[in-house]
């Protein structure tokens, strides 16, 4: 005689202690750092000197062409250098980071807690070009299963977020903003799903702009990732799909989307401090080459 063998009982859900969501900006995160690493043409070198445990020194130069207006469909680079001089401090409780460049461009970044619940963010670009530099304020509010965020910056922007976890899995979030220069609003909501072997977030907003993203965690060295992002004003639409490949020594991402662009990014460790970084990045419709190579130096 066959032994009946009840179902298993479906997992309790506790909404009462339901985990805090990742920051309402962040929703996309998975699929950004694996779809849109930070790619550069040239030769780029970055050395970093700590002094102490909480302040260090950083070093940057780059020298690679730069892209110009043109009103022809190929495009037009002239060759430029830069070199970047910065200073951090790091402390549990205070961040903060300013850059200086060649240019004249100067900029700064600070993070600091309040509390335990509270941080204020803060970042600033001063330019030599008229109507260029900018500022702006955060202030996040992390509670046990919802973040909200305060943002205020110049030219009369205002804006608002909030996300809340409504299952162990699920989040959903809204925001609003008040550009009082151009004198527009707009609104906006998202939604994200995440376990452990998948990340699914879609974003949508009052400006026409339609943003959707799937990664898929294969192993725990790979990861596929697959972006769209759609314009209903400009009927606009781009997708793209990639890999994020970690390896013991280097990791390695890439990505083709569906404009015909198809990119590869290379960061190898040579060894403690030091690594080695290859870019590249081929647009066939436009007939865009680039490549670039890079050494960063210290932690």
């Amino acid at each position: 005689m066959a032994t009946h063998i009840p179902p298993p009982e479906p997992e309790k859900v506790d909404y009462m202690d339901l985990p805090c969501p990742i920051p309402y900006e962040e929703i996309h995160r998975e699929a950004f750092m694996s779809l849109k690493p930070e790619h550069f043409e040239g030769l780029r070198f970055d050395f970093t000197k700590g002094l102490n445990q909480k302040f260090s020194l950083s070093h940057s130069i780059v020298m690679g062409p730069t892209e110009v207006p043109s009103q022809s469909a190929e495009t037009i680079k002239i060759p430029t250098a830069n070199y970047e001089f910065g200073a951090n401090f790091i402390d549990p409780k205070v961040m903060l980071f300013g850059r200086i460049l060649t240019d004249g461009r100067l900029s700064a970044r600070v993070k600091c807690d309040l509390s335990e619940n509270l941080t204020l963010k803060a970042n600033a670009q001063l330019t030599n070009e008229p109507h260029m530099s900018h500022g702006m304020f955060n202030f996040d509010y992390k509670g046990t299963d919802y973040r909200t965020q305060f943002q205020l910056g110049n030219g009369g922007l205002l804006g608002a977020n909030y996300i809340q976890s409504v299952t162990p899995h699920l989040s959903l979030g809204g925001e609003v903003f008040w550009a009082g220069q151009h004198r527009k609003s707009g609104l906006g909501y998202a939604a994200r799903y995440n376990t452990d072997k998948m990340v699914a977030s879609g974003q949508i907003a009052s400006t026409g702009m339609v943003a959707l993203s799937y990664v898929q965690k294969v192993s725990e060295k790979v990861s596929l990732a697959t972006d769209m992002m759609y314009n209903y004003m400009s009927r606009d639409v781009t997708a793209s799909v990639g890999y994020d490949y970690i390896l013991r020594q280097c990791r390695l991402r890439g990505k083709i989307d569906s404009n015909g662009c198809t990119s590869a990014f290379l960061e190898e460790r040579l060894n403690m401090g030091l690594n080695f970084i290859l870019s590249a990045e081929i647009d066939h419709k436009k007939k865009d080459y680039k490549f670039g190579f890079g050494l960063t130096v210290g932690e």
